[in-house]
């Protein structure tokens, strides 16, 4: 599989240590934090699972059949992904029934688990949830010392605040796609797609202004007419079909990234998004490692919206291998 993210800059170099990431599902753990109390009484039934192997949507779905209700009618607060032991809560609209067996429900899905089941008066919507915690461990490290130099430099400088290649799709097919929609003015009423396809189009030309700064050596400090958030972090444009609010050096690095995909700025402005900005840098919190032969374990919690893979990415070079949980 090609590596759609191989022409963006890195912060600490690239990586001279190569490993496996996700050799096993369990090697990539993920635990949501909501970042709030659930009521324990409403119409919706929330239920916290763990999953291995299965995406989000399936797993949905799976329980719309087993409940007995629509497929709208489940909802969560992030989608997470199927190479991985993730834990996540999900929302059921049932307003009525408590005497759902899914003890059942796990024998017919011997990979998913229900740890723990409760009520809400409101249903999860994307991004309703604070971040995620992360456990990845590394293995066949080709350099333990040099992992270990560089999660320090990490954990005082950061990364780069990238999308992740899972954005972007299998060898870039939501890429191509976002473009085709804006080059063709394609029109859906699938509103899953068509968010799939504004979300790619926006993270692509967002990563592309990061790198550039990167490349520009300004990265880590403020030029003439950025834009900060309130807590002072520079920031860079999730492009929009209003004008770009920067001006001056970084207004000619951001118009630059917008104007070099005119297929994705199509796309954009049919669909009349509004302009946004996202932190150029990402800290982890509470990043820590131990190491044990040719293993390190790394733990780090991330605000939403994030990629453990941007902080992989500065860590090692993964080693392509055929993984057994497919």
């Amino acid at each position: 599989m090609s590596d759609i993210l191989s022409n963006l800059a890195y912060q600490h170099g690239k990586p001279t240590a190569k490993a496996k990431l996700k050799a096993r599902a369990e090697h990539f753990a993920v635990k949501e934090d909501l970042g709030f109390e659930l009521l324990g009484t409403g119409e919706h039934l929330m239920l916290r699972v763990r999953k291995t192997g299965e995406n989000t949507s399936f797993v949905a779905n799976e329980l719309a059949k087993f409940c007995g209700v629509k497929s709208k009618d489940v909802s969560w607060a992030g989608l997470k992904d199927r190479h991985a032991v993730t834990e996540q809560w999900l929302s059921v609209h049932l307003p009525k029934s408590d005497d759902l067996d899914f003890a059942l429900f796990t024998t017919m899905h011997p990979s998913v688990e229900i740890l723990e089941i409760t009520r809400h008066n409101k249903k999860l919507r994307p991004g309703d949830l604070k971040g995620n915690f992360f456990e990845l461990t590394l293995s066949e490290v080709t350099d333990v010392a040099a992992v270990e130099a560089r999660l320090l430099a990490i954990s005082e400088s950061g990364v780069p605040n990238y999308f992740g290649a899972q954005r972007f799709g299998n060898n870039g097919n939501n890429l191509d796609e976002a473009r085709r929609w804006g080059r063709d003015n394609v029109r859906t009423r699938n509103q899953n797609k068509r968010s799939l396809y504004l979300s790619t189009a926006r993270s692509w030309i967002f990563n592309q202004i990061v790198s550039e700064r990167l490349d520009k050596e300004c990265f880590d400090s403020v030029i003439a007419g950025d834009v900060l958030s309130e807590s002072g972090d520079i920031t860079a444009a999730l492009a929009g079909d209003n004008a770009l609010p920067t001006s001056d050096i970084a207004l000619e690095i951001e118009q630059a990234a917008v104007d070099a995909e005119p297929d994705l700025m199509a796309l954009i402005r049919g669909n009349r998004m509004r302009h946004d900005r996202r932190a150029i840098k990402l800290l982890p919190e509470q990043l820590s490692w131990e190491s044990s032969n040719d293993e390190v374990v790394v733990k780090f919690w991330l605000d939403s919206g994030c990629f453990a893979t941007s902080i992989m990415r500065e860590v090692i070079e993964d080693i392509p291998f055929e993984r057994s949980f497919d």
